[in-house]
Parts: C-alpha cells; structure tokens; sequence
C-alpha cells in the first residue's frame, strides 16, 4: 500500500512504515524517546515494534492500565509524572502503541506536556486504525462522557501495521468494523455493502479506503466546525447507551462499535422519519446489524438516562442536541434537530 499525506502527517501502512518512522526520529534528534503502551500491547505487539524499528536511541516505556474506564485526566496526571520523572523536554518524543484509549490519551498526554512535544501514533486496533489515530483529535473522558476533555492536535505520522490485529479479540475487529460501516454508509456504499454480503470478508482489505475517507473529510474540515460533524454518524445515540452502560453496574459493557452500531440502527430509523431515507434500506441496516452484533436488550427504564447523557455529545449548541441524518446512503445533513419523543420511538425500533 501506498502511504497517505494527511493534513500535515504522513499515514504509512505495513512495515516499511518502519523505516520511516527511523528516519523521522533520525532527522529530529530528540533528546529522549518515550512509548505509551497498556499491559496488553506491551506483551502482544511491543516485542515486534522493537524487533522492526531500526533504531539507536534508547526507548522509554510507560505502561498503564488497559480499558475504557482509565481514559482520563487521573491516568493522564500519571503519565506526566512518569515523563518528568524520566527528563522529559520539549524536545522528547512520545510513541503510541495501543489502541484508540492509548492513541486519544497519549496523544493528549503530549500535545499538553510542556505545552506541546511530538507524539507518532502507532494504532493496534482496527477501531484506532481506521478512525481513533487519524484526524488529529486527542482527549480524555469526563466520568463516563466520552472525550469532553481533548485538543486538536496532528501527530507527527501514522504506523498502519494490520499485523497487530492478530492480538486483538474477534469483538474487538467487529468493534471496529461499525466505524467502516460508518464510512460505507455516508461515502462509500460499497464498504456497507462488502461486509453485510460476506461474512468470510478479510476487513484489512478496508482499511486503506476508511482511512482515506476520515482524511478527506478532515482535509475539508479539521476542526470540526461543519462537513466533519458526519464522522458523527451514529454516534449521537451510540455514546449515549456506551456512557450509560459503561456506568451502570447492572449492565455488561459494551464496546464502542457495538454501541455506535445500535446509534446507526436508531439515526437511520429517525432519518427515515424525518427525511425520508428509504425504508427498505432502514430494514436493510437493522437486520445487517444484528446478524454482525447480536441484539442488546434495551429496557425502557434505560431510555431517560441514555437521553441525559446524550446532552453532553460535544455537537450540541445551546443545549439542543444536533444530529447527523441521512437523505440516503452516502447523501447526509447535519445539525438536525430531533424531538424526544422521536429518539424514544428509534430506542423502541431497534428493541422490535
């Protein structure tokens, strides 16, 4: 694979992406050099990271704990201690080696530290790979309200490697798979289209398309102030169900993807109503969904507290909470506003 200019950051695929991470470190000369990894990654794709990096510098590692539940401000304070305790300086660098919890929180971790170093993300999840690691977002969670503390800020590049996918979990990469289900259905049908028709699909074989897709709509809008709202597609309502059982002791977590694959289900049921977005392929998405995710029981009682949570999605402005819908497939609005009932009555069709 070829590599992609991003906004200011080249994204390189598979390992000659090596070589070039050398040189950038080769050319910068840092003063030290420092890798975030979790227990996880610095058992499962530490050792192939060192054995390919051609490098001289001494490697630093910072290792915290793996999971959803540690991406925040008291793990980030962590990390700072361990940077400056290790001499940490401008000029240091900072390695990201993990999924979208390691790339979001390192990359946040570095652009705040010393009011900014340079971070290279190094994405081991299909879900970082095609959507956490590239666009420039960076941040942490407020309690259970996802990423409500960040910065824009650009790593220096991006190491695709698919070969760290072989450490991941089969609910990990079909966690994943709902971010390039996102791409399928606002730009390119044809990736919406390949994973429902072939349960055998190899989903590597994606991963370049998605990759282009994110960096074009970030290319248009980097600090999300208009088109770049799409990447939101199913996110309204899928951050809500993952905030709401990521803090509900009653409930078993979900991963995000299988949240965000419930908040399709339900958008596209509200695009149906509120824009006409044809029934058929409302059906369509529904039952495709299902057959990838199973079925999560939604109670009734659980729809108040998912629909506070909501309220906090970073689109909203003045307390209303804005939507990305769609006309069609790959034919999107954003900043729509949807009633209460409305969103009610999309929990109560995906529970059907």
């Amino acid at each position: 694979m070829t590599s992609i200019q991003a906004v200011t950051y080249p994204i390189h695929f598979e390992e000659k992406a090596y070589d070039e991470l050398a040189k950038i470190i080769a050319t910068k000369n840092y003063s030290s050099i420092f890798i975030l990894v979790d227990d996880n990654t610095l058992e499962c794709c530490y050792p192939r990271f060192m054995q390919l990096l051609n490098t001289n510098k001494p490697i630093e590692v910072i290792q915290i704990t793996p999971g959803e539940v540690y991406k925040n401000i008291e793990t980030c304070v962590g990390v700072w201690n361990a940077m400056t305790e290790l001499g940490a300086d401008r000029r240091s660098l900072l390695i990201t080696l993990g999924g979208g919890v390691i790339t979001d929180l390192g990359g946040f971790v570095a652009s705040t530290f010393k009011r900014g170093i340079d971070f290279i993300n190094i994405p081991t999840t299909l879900l970082s790979m095609v959507d956490a690691s590239v666009g420039g977002k960076t941040g942490v969670d407020l309690g259970v309200l996802k990423n409500q503390i960040g910065v824009f800020a650009n790593p220096e590049m991006i190491v695709i490697d698919p070969e760290y996918l072989h450490t991941v979990t089969p609910r990990e990469i079909r966690s994943g798979t709902a971010e390039i289900i996102k791409y399928g259905m606002t730009h390119d049908i044809n990736l919406f289209n390949q994973i429902k028709d072939n349960p055998e699909l190899n989903i590597v074989d994606l991963i370049h398309r998605s990759i282009e897709i994110k960096n074009e709509v970030v290319l248009e809008d980097p600090k999300e102030k208009s088109v770049r709202k799409v990447l939101n597609w199913g996110h309204t309502i899928g951050h809500g169900i993952e905030s709401y059982f990521l803090e509900s002791d009653a409930k078993e977590n979900l991963t995000h993807g299988e949240a965000i694959a419930i908040g399709m289900v339900c958008e596209a049921y509200i695009s149906h109503k509120l824009l006409g977005f044809p029934k058929e392929k409302l059906t369509d998405i529904k039952k495709a969904i299902i057959a990838i995710y199973g079925k999560t029981n939604l109670l009734e009682d659980d729809f108040t507290p998912i629909f506070d949570l909501m309220k906090h999605d970073k689109k909203n402005v003045g307390g209303e909470i804005n939507f990305v819908l769609l006309n069609d497939y790959q034919n999107f609005k954003i900043d729509c506003k949807v009633q209460n009932q409305l969103i009610k009555d999309s929990l109560e069709f995906y529970n059907l």
